[in-house]
């Protein structure tokens, strides 16, 4: 796997990790994720655990972000609440991350070693549900047909 490496967003971790230290309570809300919008506007959320399974922070972003007009996302990063810092998104998020936004930078690492990498280095040989994406452009959807 090739690390492509981007310069790492420290605003959008600063941001992360302020809506960890101020808003994750308890069990239910212990992990925080920050977004910038291709358009530089910042979207936070935190995770909403259940123990039936809840949406990871990274997951509410995305929400968060289309409840706010915001739909196309350039990086991202989670936070983990007591200071834990950068955590990487888990195998449910990367692939959800991929299919919304293929190009999506995603900041992982530890302390001052955290990098940003494309979203597809984070899931190599990964299934790409583009179903969804075939009406979004009628150039492709032609090609695919032909």
């Amino acid at each position: 796997m090739t690390q492509q490496t981007h310069d790492v967003d420290h605003e959008l971790i600063r941001a992360a990790a302020d809506v960890a230290r101020t808003r994750c309570r308890g069990d239910n809300h212990t992990m925080a994720a920050a977004a910038r919008a291709r358009d530089g506007r910042i979207v936070s959320a935190v995770n909403a655990y259940h123990f039936t399974g809840g949406p990871c922070a990274e997951l509410v972003v995305i929400g968060t972000a289309a409840a706010q007009g915001v739909y196309e996302l350039d990086t991202i990063v989670a936070v983990g609440d007591r200071d834990r810092g950068v955590v990487p998104p888990c195998g449910r998020c990367r692939q959800v991350l991929l299919d919304y936004f293929p190009e999506l930078k995603v900041i992982v690492g530890e302390g001052d070693r955290v990098r940003s990498v494309p979203i597809a280095e984070l899931l190599p040989a990964s299934y790409v549900w583009a179903d969804h994406q075939l009406d979004a452009d009628p150039a492709s959807a032609g090609a695919a047909g032909a």
